[in-house]
C-alpha cells in the first residue's frame, strides 16, 4: 500500500534526537486528527494508575485503534504530541521511550511536553497525532 507520509531527517541539526524533524504529505492525502488519546479502559476507568510507562502503552494502543477506525495506521502518522503530566524529565522520558518504540521505524515528527495536569482522574500520559492517508 502506498503511504502518504514521507519523513525528512536534517543533516543540519543535531543528531541527539532520533527521529525525523519534519513530515510532508501530498496535497490529495486525506488528514486525520486525533484527540488526544487516553490511558483509558473500556469501562472509562484510568488503566496503570502511577505508572507512566503502562499509562503510555495503553494510550499508545487506544490510538492505534483510533487510527484504524478512521482508515489509518501507524505508518500513517504525520505528526504527534505527547503529553505528561509531570515536571521530572525522568517521567517524560519514561513515556517518550514507550511512544518511540511503539513507533519502530516510523519514526514520526514528535513533541514531548511536561504538564501540570491532564483531563482524567489519576492521567498522566496523554498522545495526540495527526496522520495522513492516500486513499483508494
Amino acid at each position: 500500500m502506498a503511504r502518504a507520509v514521507t519523513l525528512i531527517r536534517s543533516a543540519s541539526l543535531s543528531d541527539v534526537a532520533d527521529y525525523a524533524y519534519a513530515a510532508t504529505a501530498p496535497a490529495d492525502a486525506r488528514l486525520v486528527f486525533l484527540a488526544g488519546s487516553c490511558p483509558l479502559n473500556e469501562d472509562g476507568s484510568t488503566a496503570a494508575v502511577g505508572d507512566y510507562a503502562g499509562q503510555a502503552a495503553k494510550a499508545f494502543d487506544n490510538m492505534r485503534t483510533a487510527l484504524a477506525d478512521a482508515g489509518a495506521s501507524l505508518e500513517d502518522v504525520i505528526s504527534t504530541r505527547v503529553l505528561v503530566a509531570s515536571s521530572q524529565q525522568k517521567d517524560l522520558v519514561t513515556a517518550w521511550d514507550v511512544v518511540r518504540a511503539g513507533f519502530g521505524d516510523h519514526d514520526a515528527p514528535s513533541t514531548l511536553l511536561g504538564v501540570t495536569v491532564l483531563g482524567y482522574h489519576d492521567q498522566l500520559v496523554e498522545i495526540e497525532a495527526v496522520a495522513a492517508v492516500l486513499d483508494a
